[in-house]
């Protein structure tokens, strides 16, 4: 579990430097208050999501760190009423995910590097078998995940040579969700929850530097 305190950076640029997440947590919230089918609630998220990956600066570089054996999962922003979660997923050089599902909607959104995403579905005896071809993600890339239109696959990093990093939005609290992996040999099906790599999230609300510094500037 990574605990490492966020680098020491001048808290004004830190402040500024966060300002997509903000306006993308204010946006989807925006969305998911309105009552939409998900279809159009997913399609208006897809859209923020695009904007908030189009540059991966202000990415905080704590949610940003690999794990030497497995993938890390950092919450950057859970709604308080659970509707949605933000995650930044890091993938160190060849790692990848076993067979599972969400449960929930999902967008995955690539941010640096690239992943290879296999999709699953169930044949005529309830095998679990590759669904079409595996589609890579490259940066600005986003694929969809949902029960309603295909929710099993196996993630895994292009690259086995650095690490990558996509950002996902579900419509839940993805950490608390009862999920499950699959285990293609066996057919087994075990429940997991997932959990978050870290107990600390970045702060993103404190933009007491950025009114400071407005006011500075009217004195003037």
């Amino acid at each position: 579990m990574n605990t490492a305190a966020e680098p020491r950076i001048d808290p004004l640029v830190q402040a500024k430097s966060l300002a997509p997440l903000r306006e993308f947590i204010a946006t989807t919230t925006r969305i998911v208050e309105q009552d939409q089918p998900e279809p159009e609630r997913v399609e208006a998220v897809r859209a923020a999501l695009a904007t908030l990956i189009a540059n991966d600066t202000w990415l905080p570089e704590s949610a940003a760190q690999p794990h030497p054996e497995h993938y890390q999962q950092y919450l950057l922003h859970c709604d308080p009423l659970e509707r949605f979660s933000v995650v930044s997923f890091v993938w160190g050089p060849g790692q990848r995910t076993p067979v599972h599902d969400h449960m929930v909607w999902g967008l995955i959104g690539m941010l640096r590097g690239g992943e290879i995403g296999q999709s699953f579905t169930k044949n005529g005896v309830g095998e679990l078998v590759p669904h079409g071809d595996a589609a890579t993600l490259s940066p600005g890339d986003i694929e969809l995940v949902s029960p309603s239109t295909g929710d099993i696959h196996q993630v895994s990093n292009v690259y086995d040579d650095r690490v990558s990093i996509s950002i996902h939005v579900y419509g839940g609290n993805i950490g608390a969700v009862s999920r499950h992996v699959f285990d293609l040999q066996s057919g087994a099906i075990k429940p997991f929850v997932s959990g978050y790599s870290s107990p600390q999230m970045p702060n993103i609300w404190d933009v007491s530097h950025i009114v400071r510094e407005r006011i500075q500037k009217e004195g003037a």
